[in-house]
């Protein structure tokens, strides 16, 4: 699979999800998307399908085609996905033309905030709601890279492929936010929230210590040696987990 593919499908499938959670715990997303009733399908030639749908304050964003969806955005290729996704360029509607008000006004408030959420800085990140969100976000886009750079990463299919079955879990204690990922039969599947009696598992002894070390800013040896990350169960899955981590600044850095 391509460069240009692979960046396609982690925009739609790890970057897009990110808008359920912070239509959910972002109180001014949330009161700007309470009475919406939309959904839209993003459709890109020769590459990904998914769409999101506001329903009742809840945001939905899924794999595929939505049955009747308000809106039909067309992309005639990954790269021209990868572009809009960038600022540099922007969709081919092809259904739902009474809606572009609502493309051209309220939608890109919760897509610039979003990107907003997904850029950290040190200033922002003394902020304890934005760090919260940050994390929570960053967790989320590298539990569902896994799959599309596990399954797709011509260098990485071969690691994926041979992790034994199971689950894997990612959590920030103190009532932090957790993800994991389900490792079964060449298949990943990933998920958010704690799971029960995961394979292994990566405990962040903090929010602070879990946003430092996923926005690269600690040495991972270190906050492991000192117990401010701890690592239990397999820890073969976490090595390789980690190497297919490593792999997502190449396309979405």
């Amino acid at each position: 699979m391509s460069y240009d593919l692979i960046k396609a499908n982690l925009n739609l499938y790890a970057v897009l999800q990110n808008l359920e959670d912070m239509i959910k715990y972002d109180s001014e997303m949330n009161a700007l998307a309470k009475d919406w009733d939309i959904s839209i399908q993003f459709l890109v030639k020769n590459g990904p399908k998914a769409f999101i749908e506001f329903k009742k304050g809840v945001c939905t964003v899924g794999r595929g085609k939505y049955k009747w969806p308000s809106v039909k955005l067309f992309f005639t290729s990954p790269q021209h996905l990868n572009k809009m996704m960038d600022g540099k360029g922007g969709p081919i509607p092809i259904k739902g033309f009474t809606k572009i008000g609502f493309l051209l006004k309220d939608f890109p408030k919760v897509t610039e905030k979003l990107e907003y959420y997904l850029k950290p800085t040190d200033e922002l990140l003394k902020d304890e709601n934005f760090a919260t969100m940050n994390t929570r976000l960053t967790m989320n886009t590298a539990a569902f890279a896994i799959r599309e750079i596990g399954l797709n990463d011509p260098l990485l299919k071969s690691v994926a492929s041979h992790m034994m079955d199971g689950t894997v879990g990612l959590n920030v204690l103190a009532g932090g936010p957790s993800v994991h990922i389900t490792f079964s039969h060449g298949e990943i599947t990933p998920g958010k929230g704690a799971v029960d009696k995961p394979m292994a598992k990566i405990d962040f002894k903090n929010l602070k210590i879990a946003n430092n070390f996923l926005n690269g800013k600690s040495d991972a040896f270190t906050e492991i040696a000192s117990g401010n990350v701890m690592i239990k169960g397999q820890t073969g899955m976490i090595d390789g987990m980690s190497l297919i981590l490593d792999r997502i600044p190449y396309y979405l850095g």
